[in-house]
């Protein structure tokens, strides 16, 4: 700024400095010497302009240096900073340096306290290994002391003889395990004696009036006839199979009121005659009685399937026919019996019965009555008979030993369908193949009447 400043003003000095003509003469033209003299102004005009163009130009260039020296003023105080920094760290470095060299010598130091101990341990060990030696050895001479000592106290001969010895005693150890053997094998013996001879025993203690009465009934009953299925002739009727009722219920609803026996066809049935026992609430269908030993029940399979007896008196209804009843919906089955002091109880339950591929097995739950429970241990239980064993008994079986078709859990149960006796006997295995309802805690009952009816839960 300043060295413009001086070109301006030794320029206007100039300007000053130039020499003033004199007037011309009146001979020389005036408009000349105007024209020079605006030519000049002109000039320095033109000079001024480069000079401030100039002036503006360096104070731009002046500017940019400016910034220039202080972006390196900027880059000098951060380098600074950093070397700072830097320092800082290389002072740290040193002291971790110096703190490295002080634990590199303790650990030397320690690397020879370990090896010394090392050497310690191994001159150790090797000592017990010595020890060791030196202790199999004695222990080799002690066992080979200790077999002359045996030896020089026990000759061989006397071994010989402890040996001999040794197998006397398990010869006969084996021969009282025989004879243990021979005198269990007799003890079964005796106890199959025992038992044949308590047979006998309870035969002869067998009381004269029971014997003559039982001869009578072997003699009385009769060989039961078929409880058969209806056919068209049979029926003598011209009504329609479809119109038969399903079963005694179906039959108090249609308005019968007496006790007797209808012709009932259960679903997919062909019809067969049941005995309806009628009263003022309903009616049940009867599946067995008993009330005087006139039907042998001691039947085989086939039998007990179709059923059999007289639907009057004493009767089986079947197997196959219960099937189709009790597959229709729930029934309840209802148990009514009779002892020889005339005393009547009964029991319920709600039952259903699979059908003759699972042998026809029962299934009950304890509903009511007066009667103590003694059907509920035999539910699940398949029926036999004295030709099909069913029975829970691997030993025995149940239908042939005491008589009569029943669902059998294990043989001395309830039976309903044994043999029917006129007189208690004093026999227990012989009233065993009789009549007889026995709970699981308490008497047992022989019985000289019993009814079996089924009837609709609802």
């Amino acid at each position: 700024m300043r060295v413009a400043s001086l070109i301006l003003l030794g320029s206007l000095c100039a300007i000053n400095a130039a020499p003033v003509t004199e007037a011309p003469t009146p001979s020389s033209p005036q408009p000349v010497e105007a024209r020079s003299r605006f030519a000049m102004l002109d000039d320095v005009r033109l000079l001024a302009n480069g000079l401030l163009q100039l002036g503006q130009s360096l104070r731009e260039f002046v500017h940019k240096t400016k910034g220039q020296i202080n972006d390196i003023f900027q880059k000098l105080n951060i380098f600074d900073r950093s070397f700072y920094q830097l320092s800082v760290v290389t002072s740290e470095i040193k002291e971790e340096e110096e703190r490295l060299k002080e634990t590199t010598t303790f650990l030397k130091a320690n690397n020879e306290e370990i090896r010394n101990l090392s050497l310690e341990i191994n001159s150790k060990i090797n000592n017990i290994l010595q020890e060791r030696t030196h202790l199999q050895s004695k222990v080799g001479s002690l066992e080979e002391k200790l077999k002359g000592l045996s030896q020089s106290i026990v000759p061989l001969e006397q071994l010989q003889e402890i040996t001999a010895l040794k197998d006397l005693i398990d010869s006969q150890e084996k021969t009282i395990k025989d004879l243990l053997m021979s005198v269990r094998e007799q003890h079964e013996q005796l106890n199959s004696q025992k038992i044949k001879i308590k047979s006998l025993e309870e035969k002869l203690n067998y009381d004269p009036l029971q014997e003559t009465a039982e001869k009578s009934s072997e003699s009385g009953p009769e060989t039961p006839e078929p409880l058969e299925y209806l056919t068209s002739n049979s029926t003598n009727s011209t009504m329609d199979t479809n119109e038969f009722p399903t079963d005694c219920s179906e039959v108090f609803n249609r308005g019968q009121r007496s006790s007797g026996v209808y012709s009932i066809k259960p679903n997919q049935s062909e019809p067969f005659n049941v005995y309806c026992d009628i009263s003022s609430d309903g009616a049940a269908t009867v599946i067995q009685r008993r009330v005087d030993g006139s039907i042998d029940f001691d039947q085989n399979w086939d039998k007990y399937e179709l059923g059999f007896g007289n639907l009057e008196k004493e009767f089986w209804l079947g197997l196959a026919k219960i099937y189709s009843i009790a597959r229709q919906g729930d029934y309840i089955l209802t148990i009514q019996l009779e002892d020889w002091k005339d005393e009547r109880r009964f029991i319920e339950y709600l039952f259903t019965l699979d059908g003759p591929a699972s042998y026809y097995t029962i299934h009950l739950t304890h509903q009511s009555g007066n009667l103590p429970d003694a059907m509920s241990n035999h539910t699940g239980m398949m029926f036999s008979t004295k030709d099909k064993d069913n029975d829970n008994h691997e030993d025995s079986n149940c239908a042939r030993n005491y008589t009569g078709g029943w669902w059998f859990n294990a043989c001395g149960d309830t039976n309903l369908n044994g043999r029917y006796t006129w007189m208690r006997s004093r026999s227990r295995s012989l009233r065993k193949k009789g009549i007889y309802w026995r709970p699981g805690r308490g008497s047992s009952y022989t019985l000289k009447f019993t009814k079996i009816s089924i009837r609709p839960s609802s």
